[in-house]
């Protein structure tokens, strides 16, 4: 593909459908490199994150809405459409985009039933047009090398894959716990939701029909029961407030995280302060009314007797840095950091160290090793080229990702061993 990379682009243009920090994230890639790629228009129903995109990107009233229908009704002025909308609310417009012809670039999950899945899956293939779903970890430069390694052989035959994300303990509070992922019936149940690109991953390295598939896993720490002595039920009014690990005082005011989420507006104290008082952010971890769980593991079986295990644990320092090993018949692969693989021999006994790529110093898209950047710049250059190659999921291969989602959260509700039957 070296020719093809090296291939000048011609620029290509977009609209962004949901503005918040994906959207918003992915679409700086226009003013990181503009004679690549402009964004056109923006729709998202909140006032601060339109202005951020107005300023942005340079754009005019005429091009910024409240409601993406309103941006659909003006046809096709663009090559693609960005969908970073909430979870629930992704069929709709990628269906809608993909019969006006917008090539897609979906922001993961796809959608949150199998119906809605096949259904975008089929509107793209209906109307020629390509569909990125953001499984972003594919695009990372030690997941690729990790890839690479599997399919040179120098490992040997793969036979089992340990795989872990730490999600990071004040992350998890804020997203899973207070946030728009907290209820199953708001967005979707966690692993969908957070992992499921970990589970394209795996399937990905496999390279092989998955047989068999296993999953536990509860909400087992943010419930009533579990609540200290004297908490209250808002942090700003808690004598724990100080001292709490998953305080809100601590984790916005003080440290400052996700404060551009939090605020309805603006992120100043101001603003902060009245969201910790009023929204779900300011809520006790152990009296909201989350209910997705904190910790599941799955378990794989794959072709040829190989096996996979996945965990997803809430309780880490670690913020999704996650830590895999691949246990072959001649080597032994571990990769903790987004730096650098290490390969043991088991003929010579001894490590190398492998580096690796890294995402250009002048980028915004920083996220997840780089590969926000990598993934962006991928479907930049399909765009630009004509050529779905530089996808590494199509709209085939990112719904069997899915519905083996889906099938291994049958298997954790049921207490079963699910057999997938429409996974290759």
């Amino acid at each position: 593909m070296g020719d093809k990379q090296a291939k000048q682009q011609r620029q290509i243009t977009g609209v962004v459908v949901g503005c918040g920090q994906r959207g918003y994230g992915y679409s700086l890639y226009a003013r990181d490199y503009p004679d690549r790629m402009k964004i056109v228009a923006a729709a998202d129903p909140k006032t601060f994150r339109r202005d951020m995109m107005k300023q942005a990107h340079d754009l005019d009233d005429d091009h910024i809405f409240t409601d993406w229908r309103e941006l659909a009704k003006r046809g096709k002025i663009a090559d693609f459409v960005l969908v970073a909308t909430q979870d629930r609310d992704h069929k709709e417009p990628a269906i809608a985009f993909a019969n006006l012809g917008y090539h897609v670039l979906l922001e993961k999950p796809m959608a949150v039933t199998r119906e809605d899945c096949q259904a975008i899956s089929e509107a793209c293939e209906k109307n020629s047009v390509m569909l990125c779903i953001c499984h972003v970890l594919r695009y990372a430069p030690h997941n690729r090398l990790l890839k690479q390694l599997v399919e040179s052989g120098r490992i040997g035959r793969l036979v089992n894959i340990q795989h872990t994300e730490p999600i990071g303990f004040f992350h998890f509070a804020h997203s899973y716990v207070r946030g728009n992922w907290r209820r199953e019936d708001e967005s979707t149940f966690a692993l969908m939701a957070k992992s499921c690109h970990d589970i394209d991953l795996i399937r990905w390295w496999m390279g092989k029909k998955c047989l068999r598939v296993s999953s536990f896993g509860s909400l087992s720490e943010f419930h009533p029961a579990r609540k200290p002595e004297g908490a209250t039920a808002r942090c700003l009014d808690c004598p724990l407030k100080d001292t709490c690990a998953y305080s809100a005082t601590r984790i916005y005011l003080e440290h400052g995280f996700f404060a551009k989420v939090v605020a309805d507006g603006p992120p100043t104290q101001e603003n902060l302060e009245k969201s910790l008082r009023t929204s779900n952010y300011g809520k006790c971890v152990w009296q909201s009314d989350n209910d997705v769980v904190d910790n599941q593991v799955v378990n794989f079986e794959f072709e040829e007797g190989c096996t996979a295990s996945f965990s997803m644990i809430a309780f880490t320092e670690k913020l999704c840095q996650r830590e895999t090993t691949f246990y072959g018949t001649k080597r032994q692969l571990r990769c903790f950091s987004e730096r650098e693989v290490v390969l043991y021999d088991f003929e010579t006994q001894r490590e190398e160290r492998i580096q690796c790529d890294l995402p250009p110093p002048n980028t915004s898209l920083r996220g997840h090793g780089g590969a926000d950047f990598f993934l962006v710049d991928a479907f930049t250059k399909a765009v630009a080229q004509n050529d779905p190659s530089f996808i590494t999921t199509s709209a085939r291969d990112a719904l069997a990702s899915h519905e083996l989602v889906f099938d291994a959260e049958d298997a954790r509700r049921k207490g079963a061993v699910v057999e997938p039957k429409a996974v290759a």
